[in-house]
């Protein structure tokens, strides 16, 4: 019963929120284009499975994935699981935490392949590309980059670094690398680091990032459980155009 009323209650927020956005599209469609709209009976049944879809989604989120991954991170973290594995003597030394570092990269991976938006980004730059830039080439590439970012995410948490030192870094490589990859990929290797913060790898991430902070000694949660998402963000932008570099240099090779 009480799940019962937590979804109604969710999908009464969720409509609340997603009402200004039919407000928009209709009053624009009605006001200002001044026509009906095309197949409403479609639309409206569509803007009912949005509602329903994204109120199971949420509490999914807080019921299933956000514990899911605080408790892999806890029990990652557990002392007694450090000491079993630990590969020196010392109480703390960040190489005793190797099965972190291969969480954050096994989720980092496998949440970016299964995300939505990820999916219709890699097909549309392929029917754009007319299969110049292939579908499973981008995503992963795109679910590289993110492993390789929350991975060296987790391990700034554990070592307790500032945050800025690794933002600063990434986009100075960024910087230097839309100079030399190929114009074509340099927008969608921007847009691709968009498209991994969303519905799948959000969650789990966010999860992860609170789990660490709260586990290892002396780390603060408010400022080191905060920035994965960053690093999921922002790795993604690298590993694409260093995928287009990368093909551009093996073509070149070819043709000579």
């Amino acid at each position: 019963m009480a799940l019962i009323v937590e979804l109604l209650y969710t999908l009464v927020v969720t409509l609340r929120d997603v009402l200004p956005i039919a407000v928009i599209i209709f009053g624009f469609q009605f006001l200002v284009i001044r026509k009906p709209v095309p197949n409403l009976r479609r639309v409206a049944i569509g803007f009912i499975y949005v509602l329903v879809g994204l109120s199971l989604f949420l509490v999914g989120l807080e019921k299933a994935l956000f514990p899911l991954g605080r408790v892999m991170a806890e029990q990652l973290t557990r002392p007694s699981f450090i000491q079993a594995g630990a590969v020196m003597e010392q109480q703390f030394h960040w190489l005793n935490y190797y099965w972190v570092y291969g969480f954050a990269f096994a989720i980092g991976f496998s949440t970016t392949i299964a995300e939505p938006s990820l999916m219709a980004v890699a097909i549309k730059a392929n029917e754009v590309s007319a299969g110049a830039i292939g579908v499973w080439g981008l995503r992963i590439a795109v679910a590289l980059g993110v492993a390789v970012g929350i991975t060296l995410g987790a391990y700034r948490i554990v070592v307790g670094d500032p945050i800025h030192y690794y933002i600063i870094a990434g986009y100075v490589v960024v910087i230097a690398q839309t100079r030399f990859a190929p114009k074509m990929i340099v927008p969608l290797a921007y847009d691709s680091g968009g498209v991994t913060t969303s519905t799948v790898t959000v969650p789990l991430v966010a999860a992860l990032g609170f789990g660490l902070s709260e586990t290892v000694p002396d780390r603060n949660p408010l400022i080191d459980g905060f920035g994965l998402i960053a690093f999921a963000s922002l790795f993604p932008i690298i590993a694409v155009m260093a995928y287009a570099q990368l093909a551009e240099f093996m073509n070149r090779r070819a043709a000579n």
